[in-house]
């Protein structure tokens, strides 16, 4: 199977989406602080190994209708959107959250466990 293809920026559906997300862990005003900083931060990038391993999360199968979607984009030679993530806490044994991009991940995953993934990721604590 290909590579994936990853553009350069997040898709501008996936900042709202982060943010309902965000705004089940953390309170309205946080989360939106939050997507102001992943807004304006700079993309990098990460193994979906490690992205997964920081998060805590399974891998989702590759039946996944999410995941076999973003495998189906892959194929076709289609781009993914970077990932959005806010940092997680070693000292206070809180896990990395993946706002949004998770099925990504786990697509790239089976590809790879090795691919390199766009990220761009603020600390929990992030102001715009």
């Amino acid at each position: 199977m290909a590579d994936p293809i990853w553009k350069n920026d997040p898709d501008e559906h996936d900042f709202p989406a982060a943010e309902d997300y965000l705004r089940l862990i953390a309170a309205p005003e946080r989360a939106g602080s939050l997507i102001a900083a992943l807004r304006t931060r700079a993309t990098v990038t990460k193994k979906a190994k490690d992205i997964l391993r920081a998060a805590g999360l399974p891998i989702l199968p590759t039946d996944n209708p999410h995941v076999a979607d973003d495998l189906r984009k892959v194929r076709a030679g289609k781009p993914l959107s970077p990932v959005l993530i806010v940092h997680g806490d070693l000292t206070r044994g809180l896990p990395a959250q993946i706002a949004d991009g998770y099925h990504r991940v786990c697509a790239s995953w089976y590809l790879d466990e090795n691919t390199e993934i766009p990220c761009r990721i603020v600390g929990p604590d992030a102001a715009a």
